[in-house]
């Protein structure tokens, strides 16, 4: 038995070095190189009115359903449910706090109070960019075209906040100065430059693969493409993966490639970017966002063109018989008859049942890769603790960070089990065999460095004890918090009433 598992530590030992010195150590530096991108100047001629509630009397139905999303209130603290978030997290903000998402009512709201933005006294205090701003309301298009894309995101993120003080709504996604929306048209419109930029390079990148397999793609340049792909990408203002780009963190989504978690995951190794270094396993890490544009265009809805809309903005009829697109943003479920029957014949239980169903096998996959990830990062660090050099363990980090990153592409989407089953799993299935390429290297490693395994894992069992370990004093920082909640936050609405940014009887939640 000794001399098979001395031949087993051997071919180990063996295999890890082999792939240790074929790795390209160039990339495991990850020297991060900006792609040359346009910054956008000031545009004076794009008038963008932010405040909803000038738009309640024209159009009431829409923007009463609009207002019902604020029904989506209940806060989930994900990192509590689940406290290996914070150690996936180690080192960067989203260890602190993290929350289920909740109506676009509260997207103000939720990002003034999550503790991951800190609790800034002045305009240029604070740990987070104005780039963290740029999802949560129709001002940032009025800003980015005031002060131009420089102005806005070279500026932190208090800087802001006086003036992003609508949430998501009518200008985020119409042209509300324009003829056509008096009329009551439509008049879709994405009104961010880098959004567009970056349908652009998606349009292009598929447009090449297409041709390559000898296929058609649709057009998904927003200004030429069918009404059908713009009612899907006017979601992806927002629900995209994206990263803060060069030294002013300008928005930038990385879609050069393509979509998927390889396409995007060789974008970011070939300019060495990575979101923060792992506090205990010092990988260059990489956040997700929440790529739900991405997840939903790979799968089964995407690719028979059942958009966002058909499922989340049905058409519905008022108790006169009138239509109109109801704006509330609600699970499908709950307007089965206007949404999901339009193309199942199952019964809504039977329908329920399969989504659950896949929910589950989804979750359950991504548990399992949740624990191998977690494991790996404190093995790393016992490494580290052993006297393991840099270029013993470039190509375990690297692992590590490809195994979380899909991981996180899987877990920041919204819906995902519901868009694409078939992704999710797919993406998590790759992650696991990601996780184990690490620990396997970090297995050889460890062995050599005289370390006992398994390496111990300290009791991570709830949110409280997480942060112990990861050396986060969660007090210090809701008390920040809740005086810069008390002090700074009422007088950036004063100030934002006062200019007639922000209606006086504001209904969006503040």
């Amino acid at each position: 038995m000794f001399i098979v598992n001395t031949l087993r530590k051997s071919l180990i030992l063996a295999a890890s070095f082999a792939a240790l010195g074929a790795y390209n150590s160039a990339m495991a530096e990850m020297v991060y190189k900006p792609v040359e991108q346009p910054v956008e100047a000031p545009n004076p001629n794009l008038k963008i009115e932010a405040v909803n509630e000038k738009f309640a009397e024209k159009y009431p139905k829409q923007f009463q359903s609009w207002k019902a999303t604020e029904k989506g209130d209940k806060l989930i603290y994900a990192d509590e449910e689940d406290p290996r978030l914070i150690v996936l997290w180690g080192g960067y903000a989203f260890s602190k706090e993290y929350n289920a998402p909740r109506g676009h009512a509260y997207a103000i709201k939720d990002v003034r109070d999550i503790l991951r933005t800190g609790a800034p006294k002045t305009a240029n205090d604070g740990p987070q960019p104005m780039a963290c701003w740029t999802c949560k309301g129709p001002d940032v298009p009025r800003l980015i075209a005031e002060w131009g894309e420089e102005g806005y995101f070279n500026a932190k993120w208090a800087k802001g906040g006086a003036e992003v003080v609508n949430s998501i709504g009518c200008a985020d996604c119409h042209d509300t100065t324009s003829k056509d929306f008096a009329e009551g048209k439509p008049a879709l419109r994405i009104a961010r430059p880098h959004v567009l930029r970056a349908l652009d390079h998606l349009n292009n990148a598929l447009q090449a693969k297409a041709k390559a397999a000898g296929k058609e793609q649709p057009n998904l340049s927003f200004n030429t493409a069918a009404r059908t792909e713009q009612r899907a990408e006017i979601c992806a203002n927002c629900h995209v993966e994206y990263y803060f780009a060069g030294d002013i963190k300008q928005v930038t989504f990385p879609w050069n490639n393509g979509q998927t978690v390889d396409d995007i995951e060789k974008y970011y190794d070939d300019i060495g970017f990575s979101d923060w270094t792992h506090s205990l396993s010092k990988a260059p890490m990489l956040k997700a966002q929440h790529p739900d544009f991405e997840i939903w265009s790979l799968g089964m809805h995407g690719k028979n063109g059942v958009t966002c809309i058909d499922c989340h903005m049905p058409k519905v009829q008022d108790a006169d018989g009138k239509v109109y697109t109801d704006h509330q943003i609600q699970n499908p479920f709950d307007a089965f008859d206007s949404t999901c029957a339009n193309c199942h014949d199952q019964s809504k239980e039977k329908l329920k049942d399969i989504v659950a169903s896949r929910k589950k096998d989804v979750k359950d996959v991504m548990g399992r890769l949740e624990d191998q990830v977690v494991k790996a990062h404190f093995e790393a660090k016992a490494a580290w603790d052993a006297g393991a050099t840099k270029e013993e363990m470039e190509a375990a980090l690297m692992d590590i960070r490809h195994a979380q990153w899909r991981w996180d592409y899987a877990a920041a989407s919204h819906g995902g089990h519901m868009h694409a089953p078939d992704v999710m799993l797919r993406v998590l299935g790759s992650g696991i065999d990601k996780a184990a390429d690490a620990r396997t290297k970090l297995a050889a490693i460890l062995t050599k460095h005289g370390v006992k395994t398994p390496v111990e894992i300290p009791d991570i069992s709830t949110a409280e004890k997480a942060w112990k370990v990861m050396g986060i004093d969660i007090e210090k920082e809701r008390q920040a918090k809740e005086e810069f909640l008390k002090t700074v936050v009422p007088q950036w609405e004063k100030e934002a009433k006062a200019n007639g940014k922000l209606a006086e009887d504001s209904v969006t939640k503040q």
